[in-house]
């Protein structure tokens, strides 16, 4: 007999063909990670594929797994994935049938929808209608309201005038969210928690929506102090058919884009999941929805933490992010569901026929930097490892090993999804494969990930949209100095990498034992380890600490015993940084070599330097003025968010290096700041 797992493998993709003339081949208006989930499925199902690339994608994944490439454009988006005619253009010359917009970009835009549709090729999502319905906030809770979905209390009208929005704001209660009206992804939304701060935080939302969607219309609604965000996925055909494929909880979330997503969400009533369940399939019947869609709720805790009432937050006409938590906990494709129903087909299940099996977790893995922030890190992946892919681990990614993370596009690496029989199961899984994912290039978010999952909070289920920020010190400590056994593994690493390219020399010296001494630098302090050849074997000092060790090296793969304890490690060496990947942990450190040249910075620590790269918006002190710590000194905006560069400390402003509007590079100096 098969397995539980078996058989839910074996039912993914099962798309009947019987009443549909499916699609012999499709373009793919996107990149990276969707671009290839999209290609898997769509060569399981033997479609052909047209992928289209900008300059920075050129040798991309997504352009290699492809049938078909063709060149947009250079890389900004507005030059490349944005453009609609270019893609319609190549869409008719290859002979496209239809076109599978994936996530973000053009995947939201009617104007898109309608133009493929009036072009005769098939767009892969709902119907231009159903975007613009829900594309406007304002107008898509005003329909909601019509077809009996709770709304949250708030301000949704179209009388933009900041005074007003002042008002509403002051009337409905502090704290509050202003949220861009065409806004997603967490751009374009602020809490104010009073009416001293509203103008400003108005000012910076709008700069940021007009950045990122081209409409600075925002709305104002009430902020639940503590919200659970849990999304329904909807999916409908064109006869009729409409069903809900359960939900996922995101509430882990920061900067309010989501960190970990998890299906069914924990700790919610049958009788609450029906409940939402039917109020997303109204939601889509009120618009004439096809395709798939998300219907997200925002959800209060009660005192006691059990989930209280829901309200419609809003609807994401497109396949979400997270939505291989749904495929795991359900047992189907749903790329495949939506090729069947853009090919006229109609929904391969009824809703009784859907079920949840065990548990779903996916963790978003970015190329950025928790020490710094969060800011997005760019570089090349220098070195990257990853769990082995099972019935229970599945990677969806768009990158390899020697690809670069580019500054023009979303810094995601992958996203990681784990299945269980049960939570408890799932946790271990995804803590697990966390433990087993090595990246050497762009800082990464992982230990974070990693942190979150272990927490008792996340593991006891407890989650709201401000776990990250209530554990803040705990999920963000700072970094814990080497322990003994690692500087060991180091300087084993770093001793038998030595002998490779010196094999005559290894472990011989005149008239003696060699001794090496090797010196790691890390931001908690300098580590010495010094290593001594006995026999087939070696002795470390470490710390005061004395070691007996053995140990082998093939490649960044390191076996080795201390103390007659057996390790598997690697080690990955780029210039001078040493990355040491033990036991689930990783600790990078810098090499200090006795014969390398070294000079002294140059720069004060007085000139404040950029980030990452990026444009400043605005320089909100005067030059000569005397401010506090902390005080903002300017806004750099880079992917679309903004970024406060403050004050390290009492001083003054001697000089802006940029001005507004200006673009700015990684590390060029921003501002001349003399601290008292």
């Amino acid at each position: 007999m098969r397995s539980k797992i078996a058989r839910r493998r074996a039912s993914v993709g099962a798309v009947s063909p019987r009443e549909t003339t499916m699609f012999n081949k499709i373009l793919i208006a996107n990149r990276g990670e969707i671009a290839c989930r999209v290609i898997k499925t769509a060569k399981a199902l033997g479609i052909a594929t047209v992928a289209v690339y900008s300059d920075a994608d050129a040798d991309a994944r997504f352009v290699k797994l492809a049938d078909e490439a063709y060149r947009l454009g250079p890389a900004p988006a507005a030059e490349s994935y944005l453009r609609a005619d270019l893609i319609l253009d190549i869409a008719k010359h290859s002979g496209t049938q239809a076109i599978h917009p994936g996530y973000g970009f053009l995947s939201e835009n009617e104007g898109f929808a309608a133009a493929c549709q009036a072009a005769g090729i098939a767009f892969i999502g709902p119907p231009a209608a159903a975007i613009a319905a829900m594309g406007s906030k304002s107008a898509a809770k005003a329909l909601m309201q019509k077809a009996g979905v709770p709304l949250v209390p708030g301000y949704h009208g179209d009388d933009q005038d900041p005074a007003l929005l002042q008002k509403q704001a002051d009337a409905i209660g502090y704290p509050v969210l202003i949220k861009a009206s065409s806004g997603g992804g967490g751009k374009g939304m602020r809490i104010v928690e009073k009416t001293e701060e509203f103008a400003a935080a108005l000012a910076s939302c709008q700069r940021e929506a007009r950045a990122s969607f081209g409409d600075d219309k925002v709305l104002i609604e009430k902020y639940l102090t503590k919200p659970r965000h849990v999304e329904i996925q909807v999916f409908a055909d064109s006869h009729g058919g409409c069903v809900y494929l359960f939900e996922r909880d995101c509430s882990v979330q920061r900067r309010h884009q989501k960190v970990l997503e998890e299906a069914p969400a924990p700790h919610l009533p049958q009788a609450t999941r029906q409940a939402m369940g039917d109020a997303a399939v109204a939601a889509a019947r009120a618009v004439g929805y096809v395709g798939a869609g998300t219907v997200e709720f925002i959800m209060d805790v009660q005192e006691n933490g059990e989930p209280g009432k829901f309200y419609f937050m809003e609807m994401n006409t497109r396949l979400q992010v997270e939505h291989p938590v749904t495929e795991m906990i359900t047992g189907q494709d749903l790329v495949a569901w939506q090729l069947q129903v853009a090919a006229g087909g109609k929904l391969p299940l009824a809703q009784e026929q859907l079920a949840i099996r065990g548990h779903a977790i996916e963790a978003r893995i970015y190329a950025e930097d928790p020490d710094k922030g969060f800011l997005p890190s760019i570089g090349t992946l220098v070195h990257l490892a990853t769990p082995p892919e099972s019935s229970s681990v599945r990677i969806d990614t768009g990158v390899e090993q020697g690809d670069a993370i580019s500054p023009f596009y979303d810094p995601m690496i992958a996203k990681l999804i784990v299945w269980g029989e049960s939570r408890e199961a799932a946790l271990r899984q995804m803590d697990a494969a966390l433990g087993q994912y090595q990246v050497v290039g762009p800082a990464t978010n992982i230990a974070f990930l990693r942190r979150i999952v272990r927490h008792r909070s996340f593991a006891g289920g407890h989650v709201d949209t401000g776990l990250i920020a209530r554990h803040h010190d705990e999920l963000l400590p700072p970094p814990a100095a080497p322990s003994v056994r690692q500087l060991a593994l180091l300087a084993l690493a770093e001793a038998l990498a030595g002998q490779q390219r010196y094999p005559a020399a290894a472990g011989w010296r005149l008239n003696g034992q060699l001794t090496r001494r090797f010196t790691f630098q890390h931001p908690q302090q300098d580590c010495e380890v010094e290593l001594s050849h006995q026999g087939d074997g070696y002795q470390l000092r470490v710390a005061g600490h004395t070691l007996a060790a053995s140990a082998t090296l093939s490649g960044n793969a390191l076996a080795a015993v201390l103390d007659g304890a057996r390790i598997q490690a690697s080690v990955v060496r780029h210039g001078a940084q040493r990355v040491l990947f033990a036991g689930g942990e990783r600790l990078a450190v810098e090499f200090i070599d006795p014969y390398a040249f070294t000079e002294t910075g140059v720069h004060g620590e007085t000139h404040l330097k950029a980030p990452m790269p990026g444009r400043v918006v605005a320089l909100l002190a005067a030059i000569g003025e005397k401010v506090a710590k902390g005080s903002p000194l300017l806004i750099l905006e880079a992917m679309k968010m903004e970024h406060t560069i403050t004050a390290p400390g009492d001083g003054v402003v001697q000089d802006f290096y940029f001005e507004a509007g200006e673009q700015v590079n990684d590390g060029d100096e921003l501002v001349d700041f003399a601290a008292e």
